[in-house]
Parts: structure tokens; C-alpha cells; sequence
């Protein structure tokens, strides 16, 4: 190898610059990560079953906050009280994962990571 040519002789003259910006996106992509996960950690979402008379908060990252039963369906019994904390449960599952995956997908969108 010729002194001066640099990274040149490794084939990688104008990948310099494309490697160069590929750290800097991820580098983005790891603060904006960051981020997001005590974004998530402070959320609350809010999953509801019998019209609103179970439910299950959980945060961002799906751990569980609180469940609220409203008085007007103690009297339905164990078995459907279970019932609608299961639905009001699964619905606070479904809705902190798709926050999540839009979230990430924000923070990624327009990134071609892959393209070096």
C-alpha cells in the first residue's frame, strides 16, 4: 500500500463517508432509545372490558400500575369479574405493544442501517 492512500487500498475510499454517517444514526437511534424507554416507563395505558367497568393500567413497558373494578359489577360473581379483568388485562397488552412498536417505528423511520 502506497503511503497517502489511506483506507483507500482497503477498498473503502468513499464508504468512509457513508460508515461515518451509519455511527452517527445509530448513535441517534441510541440516545432516541433512551428516550423512549423512560417515555414508556412514565406512560400509562389504560385497558377496558364490561364498558369500562374493569380496568388495568400498565405502563409503556407493560408492567402493571393498578386495577380499578367499579362497584356496579361485584355482584356478577367471581367467575365473570376474573373474566373481565383477563379482557381488560389483554387490552392493556394490546395497546402498550402497539405504542410501542409505533414508537420505535418513529424513532427508526427514514434509517437504512442496513444499507452499508
Amino acid at each position: 500500500m502506497n503511503k497517502g492512500q489511506g483506507f483507500g487500498g482497503f477498498g473503502l475510499g468513499g464508504k468512509m463517508k457513508e460508515l461515518t454517517e451509519a455511527f452517527k444514526k445509530a448513535q441517534q437511534v441510541q440516545e432516541g432509545a433512551k428516550k423512549l424507554q423512560e417515555e414508556l416507563e412514565n406512560m400509562e395505558i389504560t385497558g377496558e372490558a364490561g364498558g369500562g367497568l374493569v380496568k388495568v393500567v400498565l405502563t409503556g413497558n407493560q408492567e402493571p400500575r393498578r386495577v380499578e373494578i367499579s362497584p356496579d359489577v361485584m355482584g356478577e360473581g367471581a367467575e365473570v369479574l376474573s373474566d373481565l379483568v383477563l379482557a381488560a388485562a389483554k387490552d392493556a397488552y394490546t395497546k402498550s405493544t402497539t405504542t410501542m412498536r409505533e414508537r420505535m417505528e418513529e424513532l427508526t423511520s427514514g434509517l437504512n442501517l442496513l444499507g452499508l
